[in-house]
């Protein structure tokens, strides 16, 4: 017996705090994850990785490996003749470079832990032996391992087919009269950051299980992806199989923070050993495989001026912005996405009246980029709030109010970047975020205490991107649009598919508050069913905060659809005009007095189909897409944190951490928080702890938990959040994306608050990770002078 939960104080599901409905199965132990996953006569698979950052492959012999005891088989690229992964974009040569990325590493290697071959085995451990009995010859070549080094004359060349090293390279705006403007400013900072590479660790590592069906003539692949019909489209041309022929399921995922929304290629090799082999094939990847051969972000260098006049308010912006790509370009984001993000949207939520931008994406001998939890905007944001910072301290004003005469308080607004930015509370969120700081006396503790420092981050969230805002990136594969299907049972519950995929975001619960609203019944009697490429006619996933603005946009879309087809069928029933009948929001279509059940609708909709209208086909199904036009929608935000450094350690503690959101309307607000409460730990990881670091041989330096930092509970402060709302106007229930705010504010708050209590010291920090160590040396120096007075 399931318990009622409250309703939203009008009556709506929408806009409740109800629990989760995933929760009793993921924690009691009744979720089933792809390593969950057993099939009769399975086998495990694993990788012969590259133990060089840039080779020729001389040989590959595996004839050792077949000779271990368990190994079933092992093949290389030859062995397995699959067809490489191409992403493009439609943009001439001089700025973008198409690059392949094999399934397995053919001539080359281009970093370490590149997938060479596939050993399959009866268990994981004969897998894990057969995989150290390869032998691979290879002809070392220089290894690229900085974005400096990358572009420096002569530099070998990652791909010979990409000069300079240098895969994306473009200038999307350039205000005329730029350099006048800067020539003629009263005040002009400069900020130059760099940014540590990340992984974004979500809990569940990357694995595949795959098993040729013979009955239905299917590849049938379980993985945990947040593209299930990418990942199908890409298997489906490499193995050179028709796309009916391949079926791609997701089970529960244990995260995936925008590294599962690309195409792996571990996936497709361990899809096509199971082809081969007509037997079921198991990969799961490891921790140090996922820490140093998975998907990577965030290491990025921008060079930035901006003008400002005598009152604080800015003048021109002139960025260069260089990202690490590593290897290969990601399928289908390409190694644009972090370059094209940055240079489309960094003037945020400020006026910006002139703005030049470069963005370069470089290719290196490491792990490749994928798309991660924000993506670019944790960089850019910070930036620009450094911008803000300096710009106060040189023009002696106080930097909240600097940013209150900078903010965008028009809507809807259309800025120096062609972006048109839809209703927001950039000033309110800030004012309340400040005063909340104000009324629990933290202004008056830092005043008392040269420890303690107060930083800012005031930020909006570009959420669900539609198929017009992707084309402007001018990618070959354009995402944007969602479908849903909806089907009534005869008990009046009903089955709702979704092209979006949760991996940790609610989508069982928020999906159907949503469709129980539109159709009047309780949300427990809607089934949301994602993640499988037979069931769910089409859809893109989950990223970019996406899945409510389109995914639930066309969920309410289809309910309606239904809606209007029970009252078209109930009018006929109760020989009443349709235009006399309603929903009764209570499981039934009204008309006057009268009033029919949905399960009535429905027992003659299946049951007794004559005595449906002549129009009407029998069942009780409808379909539905939706996409976001024009430029899509922005939540918005203010962060704040507070922190105290250590003088003896350099260690920095965050003592409060404030988050004043707005996503619109909030579907289930308890979700929403804690999508911001693990964006904002992410956000500080990135800040204080998390690092990928190569030696100069391209070995990485993080390959366990041991090198690679990640915060723990103790680390993540208390989080207080508030709320303000400003419905979208354009999708269905008001909604903006929340996804990815948390992380985007974090490492901006906090680097700011770091530097405000090293303001006495006179040293200034733009870099994340923020090293300890400068910290130390910069409050140790700023300590001799009144030790060397006594």
């Amino acid at each position: 017996m399931t318990r009622e939960p409250h309703l939203h104080r009008d009556g709506t599901w929408v806009g409740a705090s109800v629990p989760r409905r995933e929760d009793p199965r993921l924690l009691t132990g009744r979720g089933r994850f792809v390593d969950d996953i057993r099939l009769p006569g399975m086998l495990h698979a694993a990788f012969v990785r590259s133990t060089e950052a840039h080779a020729r492959i001389a040989s590959v012999d595996l004839s050792a490996v077949r000779e271990v005891p368990g190994v079933v088989a092992a093949f290389s690229a030859a062995d397995l003749g699959l067809h490489d992964i191409v992403a493009l974009l439609d943009r001439p040569l001089h700025e973008f470079v198409p690059t392949a990325m094999p399934v397995l590493a053919k001539d080359k290697v281009r970093f370490v832990g590149e997938p060479i071959a596939i050993v399959v085995a009866r268990d994981p451990y004969a897998a894990e032996d057969g995989r150290e009995a390869a032998v691979v010859e290879y002809e070392p070549l220089p290894p690229i391992t900085s974005d400096s080094a990358a572009l420096a004359e002569g530099a070998a060349l990652v791909h010979e087919e990409a000069p300079r090293n240098t895969l994306v390279d473009v200038s999307l705006f350039a205000t005329e009269g730029i350099d006048e403007v800067f020539a003629a400013a009263h005040t002009v900072v400069e900020v130059r950051a760099r940014t540590g590479r990340q992984n974004a660790l979500p809990l569940e590592t990357r694995g595949a299980v795959a098993e040729w069906d013979d009955r239905d003539e299917q590849l049938r692949v379980h993985t945990c992806t947040q593209v299930p019909h990418q990942v199908r489209t890409v298997l489906a041309a490499s193995a050179g199989l028709d796309e009916k022929e391949v079926r791609v399921i997701v089970p529960d995922m244990g995260g995936g923070f925008g590294l599962k929304c690309v195409v792996g290629r571990e996936e497709i090799a361990t899809a096509a050993a199971a082809l081969r082999l007509r037997k079921p094939v198991k990969w799961i990847e490891d921790r140090s495989e996922a820490l140093t051969a998975s998907f990577l972000a965030r290491e990025q260098r921008y060079t930035v001026r901006a003008a400002f006049d005598a009152d604080g308010r800015i003048q021109a912006l002139d960025a260069d912005v260089v990202c690490d790509m590593g290897a290969y370009s990601c399928y289908p984001f390409t190694a644009g996405i972090e370059p094209l993000m940055a240079s489309a949207e960094m003037p945020g939520v400020y006026k910006v009246p002139a703005y030049r931008v470069r963005g370069r994406a470089v290719t290196t001998n490491k792990a490749p980029t994928a798309p991660y939890r924000g993506v670019s905007r944790p960089q850019y944001v910070m930036v620009m709030e450094r911008v803000m910072e300096k710009a106060a301290r040189a023009l002696g004003i106080d930097p909240v109010e600097l940013r209150r005469r900078n903010v965008i308080t028009e809507f809807p607004y259309r800025g120096v970047n062609d972006v048109t930015y839809d209703p927001g509370s950039y000033k309110e969120s800030l004012d309340l975020c400040e005063q909340v700081l104000r009324d629990e006396g933290w202004f008056d503790r830092r005043g008392s205490d040269p420890a303690i420092g107060i930083g800012f981050a005031c930020f909006s969230e570009r959420t669900g991107y539609g198929s017009g805002a992707f084309a402007q990136r001018k990618m070959a594969v354009v995402p944007g649009f969602d479908v849903s299907e909806i089907r009534m049972d005869l008990d009046g519950t009903v089955s709702v598919t979704t092209g979006t995929l949760s991996h940790g975001q609610s989508h069982e619960t928020t999906m159907a508050q949503i469709v129980a609203d539109r159709l009047g019944i309780p949300y427990d009697k809607v089934k949301i069913v994602q993640g499988d490429t037979d069931r769910v006619l089409y859809g893109w996933g989950s990223f970019a905060s996406r899945s409510i603005t389109i995914g639930g946009s066309a969920a309410a879309a289809s309910a309606e659809k239904l809606g209007e087809r029970l009252r078209v069928i109930a009018a006929h029933l109760m020989d009443v005009d349709v235009e006399s009948t309603e929903l009764d929001g209570a499981g039934g279509v009204r008309a006057g007095d009268r009033r029919l059940s949905f399960t009535e609708i429905a027992e003659v909709a299946y049951l007794r189909s004559h005595l449906l209208p002549k129009d009407v086909e029998p069942g009780l199904s409808a379909t539905a897409s939706f996409d976001v036009g024009g430029d899509g929608t922005f939540s918005n935000a203010t962060h704040a944190a507070v922190v105290r450094l250590d003088p003896g350690t350099g260690g920095v503690e965050i003592l409060r951490y404030v988050c004043v959101e707005d996503c619109g309307v909030a579907i289930n607000p308890k979700v929403v928080e804690g999508q911001a409460r693990g964006g904002i730990a992410q956000g500080i990881a990135g800040a204080l702890f998390e690092e990928v670091r190569y030696d100069d041989a391209g070995q990485p330096l993080a390959a366990s938990f041991m090198e690679y930092k990640v915060p723990t509970a103790a680390e993540i402060p208390d989080v207080r959040i508030e709320h303000l709302e400003t419905p979208c106007a354009f999708t269905a229930n008001g909604a903006k994306g929340a996804g990815e705010g948390g992380t985007i504010g974090a490492p901006a708050a906090v680097l700011n608050a770091v530097n405000d209590a090293l303001r006495h010291t006179g040293v200034e920090l733009d870099d994340t990770p923020i090293p300890r160590e400068a910290i130390f040396r910069a409050l140790e120096r700023a300590a001799e002078p009144a030790l060397e007075a006594r």
